[in-house]
């Protein structure tokens, strides 16, 4: 099992636009193969800083999604509403 931290800077006019697309993207990757659980946090007292925490069965499974066409269809939409593009860290069972 893998874990996948994306950390995003939500621009402060697009709050409302954001939530729907960023919603539609968790939504979509629910339905991909090795795709286990994922939740998304904001940052306390900064309601513009989201961290999304994802658990997926292997690397590669990740690897799939993150490269898809679906993916990157749905980035495209999302990347206008961000102040910087997303962050991603790989985590991994110590």
């Amino acid at each position: 099992m893998i874990y996948v931290l994306i950390e995003r800077e939500i621009a402060a006019d697009k709050m409302d636009e954001y939530e729907a697309a960023a919603r539609k993207l968790l939504n979509n990757a629910y339905r991909t193969v090795g795709f286990v659980d994922g939740q998304t946090y904001t940052e306390k007292g900064n309601p513009q800083r989201r961290f999304t925490l994802s658990k997926w069965q292997t690397a590669d499974q990740w690897e799939h999604w993150y490269t898809s066409e679906e993916r990157r269809a749905q980035l495209a939409q999302l990347s206008p509403m961000l102040a910087q593009d997303e962050r991603i860290t790989i985590l991994e069972t110590a």
